[in-house]
């Protein structure tokens, strides 16, 4: 057999001869061991998850428990170290490298680049906590000492928000992105996890090794995308239900769920010139509309000066916050479990995300320089994220009752533990004609709707990629066989096994994020070394600056 991307033959067992057949017969172009090993350990899980929702939920809840117990630390320490070493290879000599020919020019403009970023799910996250998570920590401050509905309890409430959703986790993507970019552009490796691997594994990353890595990094972008999309369909049947009194059922979320993916393959077939981008440029002009709708409606000299506080609050917090690990909560009557709930959570949950993000931010950064995309990737996100979070966060703080006792948002958000009706409700405290928040309830199902569906339509293709290992697209038909897989995986969990499966997918990828979590950590050592290689082989191949350099040179055997 002859590897697509290399050109290298490889022995055929007779199982890859019959994966090769059935590849063949149905006009697909992927390597067909990954395509069909990932597809049947995707069918054969959600079997087991379906069949055995308790015993598999109580298996990986001890699993998630021990890891975030200790390992939580880990985690921690982790991301904070990612964000460091970041921020040191861009403002580095290293950042001036560009990812690809050293005349290549970025393949997107900077407004579509950026609207393209939030293409991948963070869109749909700001709008599902940009309401609930300030006001859970508002009315249950992290910390102990901290009065519930105070000032102090908001102001951390904010910090903490934003710790959650700014740097940190961007850094999560922005560093395999940045490593596949690297290895894809500039060593013209194919478009897969495995390639980053090349400077410690060589030509090892297209045999066994290689492929067990792009499966497994691509069964945890499916389950990773699976738990998303329950999240967001619960959100807009909340929304559904508040606006048009529609039942808050299993039939309806499968409905929503169908729509959707409709709409997701759709865009698949479109490409990602005219599906993604589209989308994208749509939905994010929506966003800040909503936004702009908030800042004018509520209090919006209260809004503009929380804006530029709400800066300060993150600046100071970030490092305190970073390396905070709750150490003493073993002398306190709760004990460690805060940590556990929210922020390792939150890491676990977003490194399996890594591959799929990592993945889709190199495939529209190619010509950009290493300095550039770390920058733009980190920095224009959070900035959005922290303005995101100043408006609505403080909004429904201030409609709660600073000072005082908390109110309905908090009523329905903690007291109820109605997560996805938390926008909804923030929405009913405004005084404006009630035509009026009908259609911005609206606007908002529509804008988590078009969020959930360009997340299913960027998942799918980067799941064709790791499975071709082509930066171009594949046949169709492949791209949406991973979309309608995605919602079908999503569909069975809520029909077959209800809120039990889902629970349980949510503490299988908790465990899957330790190994994706460590891979990740490789992915810094085999970036650092990819870099040195190249800069060392650049002074020797070409000594004046700007010298073109051989193909084959970047392609290292």
């Amino acid at each position: 057999m002859t590897d697509q991307s290399t050109g290298q033959s490889e022995p055929r067992s007779g199982l890859s001869r019959t994966f090769q057949s059935w590849a063949d017969r149905l006009g697909l172009r992927t390597d067909p061991t990954i395509f069909f090993v990932a597809a049947g350990l995707m069918v054969l899980f959600l079997i087991l998850l379906v069949i055995f929702p308790n015993q598999t939920g109580e298996t990986f809840t001890a699993g998630r428990e021990w890891i975030v117990t200790n390992l939580g630390w880990f985690f921690i320490f982790g991301v904070s170290a990612w964000l460091i070493f970041l921020v040191g290879l861009a403002v580095s000599r290293y950042g001036r490298i560009r990812l690809g020919d050293d005349d290549a020019k970025p393949t997107y403009g900077n407004v579509s680049w950026f609207t393209m970023l939030f293409a991948g799910g963070i869109g749909t996250i700001l709008m599902f906590w940009g309401v609930a998570e300030p006001i859970y920590h508002f009315s249950q401050p992290p910390r102990d000492e901290v009065v519930p509905f105070t000032i102090e309890a908001a102001e951390q409430a904010m910090g903490f928000s934003i710790y959650h959703f700014g740097l940190h986790t961007w850094a999560i993507f922005t560093l395999p992105g940045l490593a596949f970019a690297f290895f894809v552009y500039r060593f013209k490796l194919p478009m897969r996890v495995s390639s980053v691997f090349y400077p410690l594994l060589k030509d090892r990353i297209y045999g066994p090794i290689g492929r067990t890595i792009d499966i497994f990094a691509i069964l945890g972008t499916l389950f990773g995308v699976a738990v998303s999309i329950g999240l967001g369909t619960q959100q807009i049947n909340a929304g559904l239900t508040e606006l048009l009194s529609v039942p808050d059922s299993v039939l309806v979320k499968v409905i929503i769920i169908a729509v959707l993916t409709t709409v997701a393959v759709s865009s698949i077939v479109a490409g990602l010139d005219k599906g993604i981008k589209r989308l994208s440029n749509i939905n994010i002009g929506a966003a800040v509309g909503l936004m702009v709708f908030v800042f004018i409606a509520g209090s919006t000299v209260f809004l503009a000066r929380q804006i530029v506080e709400t800066i300060s609050i993150y600046a100071t917090s970030i490092i305190p916050l970073s390396f905070w690990n709750d150490a003493m909560s073993r002398y306190t009557e709760e004990g460690w479990g805060w940590q556990a709930t929210w922020t390792v959570f939150y890491w676990a949950w977003t490194v399996t995300w890594a591959p799929f993000m990592g993945i889709f931010l190199a495939r529209i950064s190619k010509g950009r320089t290493i300095r550039e995309f770390v920058l733009g990737v980190l920095v224009a996100p959070t900035m959005f994220t922290i303005v995101w979070f100043a408006i609505f966060g403080w909004s429904a703080m201030d409609f709660d009752g600073i000072g005082g006792s908390g109110g309905e948002i908090t009523q329905r958000v903690v007291t109820e533990e109605n997560v996805p009706l938390a926008m909804f409700t923030f929405f009913d405290q405004f005084t404006v004609p009630e035509g009026v928040i009908t259609l911005i309830q609206g606007l908002a199902v529509l804008i988590v709707a078009v969020f959930f569906a360009t997340s299913s339509d960027s998942a799918s293709l980067v799941v064709d990629m790791l499975c071709t290992g082509d930066v171009d697209a594949g046949p169709v038909r492949q791209r949406m066989f991973w979309g309608i897989a995605e919602g079908t995986l999503a569909a069975s969990l809520i029909v077959l096994a209800g809120d039990a499966g889902l629970k349980a997918l949510q503490e299988v990828i908790t465990v899957i994020g330790l190994p994706i979590f460590i891979m990740v950590f490789a992915m810094a050592f085999a970036l650092f070394r990819g870099i040195q290689t190249e800069v060392k082989a650049a002074k020797v191949v070409e000594p004046a600056r700007g010298a073109a350099r051989p193909a084959e040179r970047r392609r290292p055997r």
